[in-house]
């Protein structure tokens, strides 16, 4: 059974940072990219940024570029996402993803992660 657990959420001030974990269980973790995402109150959910299945590539959105730092663990089945210089508009819960199609090793469009965490909320505020 595919299972994805998020951590590291929390209150935290302007210009402050974070390290989001999400733990993988169920499936050969180090076959796929995997995706991180948020959504915002009254916001749809987007997509954060991406990491391939051996760590070679990634993908940021706008928005966090420059700022935040995704990495993986495969031996550990441990993704991260390292958030720094946070803004009160990162504000949201972050999910961790997984492509639906067997073996996705490269980041594909977001609209191609179909399974997802729980997550766990971030927010940012003085």
């Amino acid at each position: 059974q595919l299972q994805l657990v998020e951590s590291g959420g929390g209150l935290v001030q302007p210009g402050g940072s974070l390290r989001l974990s999400c733990a993988a269980s169920g499936f050969p973790l180090d076959y796929y990219a995997i995706g991180w995402f948020r959504q915002a109150p009254g916001k749809e959910r987007e997509g954060v940024s991406c990491v391939s299945s051996r760590g070679g590539s990634t993908v940021y959105s706008d928005s966090v570029k420059g700022r935040f730092t995704i990495s993986r663990d495969n031996a550990k089945n441990l993704v991260y996402l390292q958030m720094n210089s946070l803004k009160p508009e990162d504000t949201a819960v972050y999910y961790c993803a997984v492509p639906g199609r067997f073996g996705t090793w490269y980041c594909p469009g977001w609209a191609d992660f179909d399974s997802w965490g729980q997550g766990t909320q971030v927010t940012v505020s003085s």
